[in-house]
């Protein structure tokens, strides 16, 4: 027989679950309630590594899948509920016609450790992820610094990536990083570009850190660099990453596919432009979202990398840099 202690304990509880119903979100720093110990807290962001020379780089998100696990796959539409993102206007279909759900993002926007959330503290079941899925709607184009515009596919309309591995009482945040001087293509012969995964990371927030950095207009004077570009837009140099420390010059490969790799050149975890910076007088660099470890850090002023084709590059210099996680952006200049 329940007794008055108990059951007042009992009653509270079932408000408690009740009042979490009915909100039907939860923050991203809040845990699954005690109610439903089998599932975890998931929040997903996009980020970018710039391409050298565009505008804009913009791709229409309209939804994501969280699949495998043993279950049918948790699919999220963005503007269906109060975990997605909100829909914009900026998706068009070849009649002008907003495209429904679907959410642009210029992503040389979120250079760095900025980052543009596409689902916020939504409840999904513990376990472990086979794929994670985002579709991919009409609209999607790149902006060169001319003004054209050219559209962006993706295969299948779909972005597959290996999933997460979700623990049960978890909260998990995670970014998707386009690193898009491997990630979008120009093919021969083929209308626009296309966005590739091979070029795309996603990680754990609590797992990474970021980088950024100066480059002296000094270093890129000695070494023939282009300074005070008549674009501010466009590339003056790149920067490359590398995993392990000591890295040799002569071992640092392009950005070339994995079909054209060399077992003697090592391929760059990440690279992005040195861009200048008019109102600081200053030439700057940033790579986000980079899993925590140690890498070499290399620099040149070879910006033709086609991730189609094997590239030529000069590595000028080189820098050891140890990333730890959750750590306010690493500092390296050249």
């Amino acid at each position: 027989m329940m007794n008055t202690n108990s059951f007042r304990l009992a009653a509270m509880a079932a408000a408690v679950s009740v009042a979490l119903v009915a909100c039907g979100n939860s923050s991203e720093d809040e845990a699954p309630t005690q109610q439903d110990p089998t599932s975890a807290v998931f929040s997903l962001g996009v980020s970018d590594a710039p391409v050298t020379e565009a505008a804009e780089v913009v791709i229409c998100f309209s939804g994501i899948e969280l699949v495998g696990n043993g279950m049918p796959p948790q699919r999220f539409t963005l503007g269906s509920d109060d975990f997605t993102a909100e829909t914009n206007d900026v998706c068009r279909d070849e009649a002008g016609n907003v495209v429904p759900n679907s959410r642009g993002i210029d992503l040389l926007t979120l250079q760095g450790a900025n980052a543009e959330a596409l689902i916020t503290g939504a409840t999904v079941s513990a376990g472990s992820y086979g794929q994670l899925r985002l579709d991919i709607a009409d609209g999607s184009y790149v902006e060169l610094l001319d003004g054209s515009r050219q559209p962006v596919r993706v295969p299948s309309n779909q972005l597959r990536l290996d999933g997460p591995t979700l623990s049960a009482g978890g909260t998990f945040s995670y970014t998707l990083e386009f690193d898009l001087r491997r990630a979008l293509v120009n093919p021969v012969g083929q209308p626009g570009f296309i966005v590739q995964p091979r070029g795309l990371r996603l990680v754990d927030n609590s797992e990474v850190g970021h980088l950024e950095g100066l480059v002296s207009e000094g270093f890129l004077l000695d070494n023939q660099c282009d300074v005070n570009p008549a674009d501010e837009r466009a590339a003056v140099a790149a920067v490359y990453l590398f995993e392990g420390a000591d890295v040799a010059l002569d071992g640092m490969s392009d950005n070339r596919s994995d079909d054209n790799a060399s077992d003697e050149l090592q391929l760059p975890y990440a690279s992005t432009g040195v861009f200048f910076v008019n109102d600081a007088t200053e030439y700057r660099y940033s790579i986000g979202f980079i899993a925590a470890g140690n890498y070499t850090v290399a620099i040149t002023c070879d910006l033709e990398d086609d991730p189609e084709e094997v590239d030529e590059i000069l590595f000028l210099a080189a820098q050891n840099i140890s990333i730890e996680a959750q750590q306010q952006p690493h500092q390296l200049d050249f």
